[in-house]
C-alpha cells in the first residue's frame, strides 16, 4: 500500500500525474456557497470556509474552474474508472449545482451514471425561511466516460445465474446513511465523512486500487483508503490542513482534531 500526499493546486498536480494511474476518484469540492456576514454597515463580508481557497466566485468562474478538474480527471483516470463528486448546493443558489453537472455532461467526455442520496444524522442549523427545506441530504455523483458507461468498475456481485446464462447482480442502492463528519476541527468548517468514504469506497473501488482526493483537507478520504488498504494519493492546497491530514492518515486511529 502506497500514500502519496501533496501540498499545492490539485490542477497543477494532476499535471504531474501519470495518465491512466488512477482507479477511482473520491472528493468532495469546495461548493462555492460563501455566505454574505452581517456588519454594523448591513451584509458586507463574505463567510468563507476555507484558509487558501476564497469560496465565492460567480457561477461561470466556478464551472470553468469544475471543468478544468474535470479534464484533469480524465486523464489521470484509468480504463473503467470512475469519479464519485460529492456536492450539494446553498440556499441562496438553488440553481449552481445543477449548472455544474450540465456542463460536465455538455463539455467533457464524462457523464452522470448515478447519483447517491447521502443522509446525514443530523440536519443543522435548521432553514429559517418560510419556504426552503432544512437540507438533511447531499448529493455523490458518479461519473464515468460517456464511452465507458457500460462498462466502468463496480462492486456490485453476482447473486446467481439463469439457466439461458444471464447473470444476476445483489442490489446496491443510491442511498447511503452516515455520519456528517468525523468532529469538529478548529481550523476547517467543511470536514468530511469517514463512515461515508468507507461505504462508497466498498461500492466501487476495485481490491488495491488507487484513490486519488484533490481535496485532501484534513485527510478523511486518506484515512477511509488506508483502512481498506487501498493506495491513496492526495492534494491540499492549503498548508494548515495538508499537516492535519498527513497525521490524520499515518496514525488513523489518533483523534487529530482534539
Amino acid at each position: 500500500m502506497k500514500i502519496d500526499l501533496r501540498c499545492g493546486d490539485c490542477l497543477k498536480v494532476m499535471e504531474t500525474m501519470t495518465a491512466g494511474s488512477i482507479d477511482l476518484v473520491l472528493t468532495s469540492p469546495p461548493y462555492n456557497t460563501a455566505r454574505a456576514v452581517k456588519t454594523d454597515r448591513g451584509l458586507q463580508n463574505m463567510e468563507n470556509r476555507y484558509i487558501s481557497y476564497e469560496d465565492q466566485k460567480t457561477d461561470n468562474e466556478y464551472i470553468e474552474w469544475t471543468i478544468d478538474i474535470f479534464k484533469g480527471f480524465n486523464k489521470v483516470l484509468k480504463t473503467n474508472g470512475c469519479v464519485l463528486y460529492n456536492i450539494s448546493y446553498s440556499s441562496g443558489n438553488t440553481s449552481l449545482m445543477w449548472l455544474v453537472v450540465a456542463d460536465i455532461i455538455r463539455r467533457t467526455p464524462l457523464t452522470v451514471a448515478d447519483c447517491i442520496v447521502w443522509k446525514k444524522k443530523s440536519a443543522i442549523p435548521n432553514n429559517v425561511s418560510h419556504n426552503k427545506l432544512t437540507r438533511i441530504v447531499e448529493y455523490v455523483f458518479v461519473i464515468c466516460r460517456k464511452s465507458e458507461i457500460a462498462t466502468f468498475n463496480s462492486n456490485k456481485t453476482i447473486s446467481g445465474v439463469s439457466s439461458t446464462g444471464q447473470k444476476n447482480y445483489n442490489n446496491m442502492f443510491n442511498f447511503i446513511e452516515a455520519a456528517n463528519n468525523d468532529g469538529a476541527c478548529k481550523i476547517h468548517k467543511a470536514t468530511y465523512s469517514t463512515e461515508l468514504c468507507v461505504k462508497l469506497l466498498n461500492m466501487y473501488a476495485p481490491p488495491n486500487s488507487t484513490v486519488f482526493d484533490p481535496f485532501l483537507g484534513t485527510g478523511t478520504t486518506g484515512v477511509a483508503a488506508k483502512q481498506l488498504k487501498h493506495n491513496f494519493i492526495g492534494s491540499e492546497i492549503t498548508q494548515e490542513y495538508f499537516e492535519i491530514a498527513e497525521r490524520r492518515i499515518e496514525n488513523t486511529t489518533q483523534d487529530m482534531f482534539a
